[in-house]
């Protein structure tokens, strides 16, 4: 197997982030973009723009969108979903109210209360959004979309947290080489691989994708 590296963006600059997100915008025709929109077309990973920004609507702002109420309320609920889901994979469990007072979480379970009338109505909607996702993104899924003029794939190469989420959970929150996890050896940070590489046709499908740990994913990639 050749040595490739993976797409880094650490240093590309803000205006790059949001020339694509106007790009993207565009070839969607709508007069804002949400994350699961941009997920499913930019260049970037969302997750970059966020960390960049501060917040999605931030970003939004900077490529001179308005968002109406609605939309806010709808960047506001998966910013709280994604939240949610990064003290989830830590603990390699469901989050109990108490942990999310905690510094592993950006927001307090109080946040969640309020927005979603409760904390369990939280993970009630949290658990439906993302096993949407499962159907969406299985093999069977996505085996009607078009294949890309330019990748030749049907899918894009970026994984998305909701789908990050529903390997990692098949996968009990574990390296699938090694087994460790955050939960057992904190300060673990666990990646999603593609087991076929996206550059030799594989697709970014919940079947083709494993958990690894960091150390083992540097370690296959230099197989």
């Amino acid at each position: 197997m050749k040595f490739e590296l993976e797409d880094f963006h650490r240093n590309i600059s803000d205006e790059a982030l949001i020339n694509d997100i106007k790009q993207v915008a565009a070839g969607t025709k709508h007069n804002f973009l949400t994350i699961r929109q941009y997920s499913k077309h930019g260049k970037f990973s969302a997750d970059t723009i966020i960390r960049r920004f501060g917040t999605w609507i931030r970003a939004i702002e900077k490529a001179g969108f308005k968002a109406t109420r609605q939309q806010l309320k709808g960047v506001a609920e998966e910013e709280l979903f994604e939240n949610l889901e990064e003290v989830w994979v830590k603990l390699g469990r469901q989050p109990r109210w108490r942990e999310m007072r905690s510094s592993i979480s950006k927001y307090g379970p109080n946040r969640y209360g309020r927005y979603f009338g409760s904390w369990q109505k939280a993970l009630e909607k949290f658990v439906v959004y993302v096993n949407k996702e499962g159907t969406i993104s299985s093999e069977a899924g996505i085996k009607s979309l078009k294949i890309g003029p330019t990748t030749k794939h049907r899918t894009s190469r970026t994984i998305n947290w909701r789908l990050r989420f529903l390997v990692m959970r098949r996968d009990d929150f574990k390296c699938k080489i090694c087994g460790t996890s955050p939960a057992i050896k904190p300060g673990t940070t666990l990646h999603v691989d593609h087991i076929k590489a996206w550059t030799k046709g594989g697709e970014t499908a919940l079947e083709n994708l494993q958990t690894l740990c960091k150390r083992c994913n540097i370690g296959k990639s230099n197989l």
